[in-house]
């Protein structure tokens, strides 16, 4: 006789399949990518910083061969090392994250060919560094206003210290995960019940709607000061007169260039400063669309201002045809008083060019409030218009109650005049045996 199998189920599982157990689980998931994500944004910013102390120290201190400039280096790929390591945890985080999410049992489901390919790409942007070492290449370039070649040795850190700055891409993903909007759980219920995402976009948009003169001031300032140090370090080889090379000079530059103005005075050399003043360009023209945006909606009434001047403008439009009306009627009968009485035709003359005067101006004026009336039309209260369809829903469903009470009414009525007619063929034989027995 067989013994009966005893199964034995896992606590482990049953523990992962639980509600509560999921929602502390993810909660823990999320605080874990949030502090990845600020460890990130510190390791990736050192890097920048130690990245611009090397290159400025190199190139006026000490030379590219010096023991220091080999310990920044080495200090940049320790931290550029740390900084990839922490992306990693942070996109394992992500992908544990979908998984509690759908209740997926396998990681590999999560790998999208999408998901695969910013995860390499991100990787591959943030290990861009200056490597210890000399490594130098020939750099030739032709001069903006002489037209003379130029050609000198200059370092490949210089190619791979501009790409740094790309890192900053960092600030936007830790700007969402410390966002109100993202971090409270009533927000992201509203959000998904509308079908939005949370994502960097909507977080840039309510800034954009909340603090939009900050944002770009920041924005602006940021930009301006990254492009005028990479033109200095993009032109420093083969600015002979130390006109682009220097900071100043060069934020001079990014200025004009930023604002669309472009004086002449200064022109980029090399391919490399011409690539940056030509993002730099773009990114002012968006500014600029942005300022103007900005300042258009800061120019535009309220609501309740708007329903202020209206009022306004119906009170002074009212007294204006009112006027209009009384010049119309004076007139009128200055024409007929000097008609009759004086008889004076200069004076009718005068009186009825001024008599066809006040007609314009009267039905000009009924024009304009009648233009008023159709812009107060379109600022309907919102509030107001709940209120009416409340009350439209309300009567609706009174008068349905009416009307199935009516129907019920009716059917009861039907019923007794089908038993009274059902009554009917008796109550006859009855009556005709009656008359037949009589």
């Amino acid at each position: 006789m067989n013994a009966p199998e005893v199964v034995v189920s896992r606590p482990d599982s049953k523990r992962k399949t639980n509600v509560g157990y999921r929602l502390g689980h993810r909660r823990a998931l999320f605080e874990y990518r949030k502090r990845l994500s600020d460890y990130a944004l510190i390791f990736g910013m050192f890097g920048i910083i130690v990245m611009v102390i090397e290159t400025e120290l190199s190139w006026s201190v000490y030379l590219k061969t010096s023991f220091y400039s080999t310990a920044l280096k080495c200090l940049i790929t320790f931290s550029t090392i740390i900084l990839l390591g922490l992306i990693l945890a942070y996109h394992i985080r992500e992908i544990q994250l979908f998984m509690v999410d759908n209740g997926a049992d396998d990681w590999r489901i999560a790998m999208t060919f999408e998901r695969v390919f910013f995860i390499a790409l991100e990787l591959v942007v943030c290990a861009i560094h200056p490597i210890p070492g000399v490594w130098m290449f020939t750099w030739t370039a032709r001069m903006a206003f002489s037209g003379a070649v130029s050609t000198k040795e200059a370092d490949v850190d210089i190619l791979l210290s501009i790409p740094m700055f790309l890192r900053l891409y960092l600030i936007a993903r830790v700007m969402l995960l410390h966002s109100k909007l993202f971090t409270d759980a009533s927000s992201r219920s509203i959000g998904a019940l509308n079908r939005i995402n949370f994502n960097t976009r909507f977080v840039l948009k309510t800034l954009m709607t909340i603090c939009p003169g900050t944002v770009l001031l920041v924005f602006t300032v940021t930009l301006w000061i990254i492009a005028a140090w990479t033109t200095t370090a993009c032109e420093r080889y083969h600015d002979q007169s130390d006109l682009n090379s220097n900071f100043l000079n060069a934020m001079w530059l990014v200025a004009i260039t930023f604002l669309t103005v472009g004086y002449g005075d200064m022109v980029p050399n090399t391919y490399c400063g011409r690539g940056i003043a030509l993002i730099t360009g773009i990114m002012g023209a968006g500014c600029t669309a942005l300022v103007v945006a900005v300042i258009a909606r800061k120019l535009e009434l309220t609501r309740a201002e708007k329903h202020v001047h209206n009022f306004m403008m119906d009170t002074q439009l009212t007294k204006r045809i009112k006027n209009a009306a009384a010049n119309v009627l004076r007139e009128t009968w200055l024409i007929y008083k000097y008609r009759k009485l004086d008889r004076n035709h200069a004076k009718i003359r005068t009186h009825q060019r001024k008599f066809l005067q006040a007609i314009h101006q009267l039905r000009r004026v009924k024009m304009e409030k009648r233009k008023l009336s159709d812009q107060a039309n379109t600022l309907v209260d919102l509030a107001k218009t709940q209120s009416t369809m409340y009350d439209l829903v309300t009567e609706l469903h009174s008068n349905n109650q009416t009307v199935e009470e009516r129907v019920e009414r009716i059917e009861k009525r039907l019923d007794d005049l089908q038993a009274v007619m059902m009554q009917l063929p008796d109550q006859l034989a009855r009556m005709i045996a009656t008359t037949q027995a009589h």
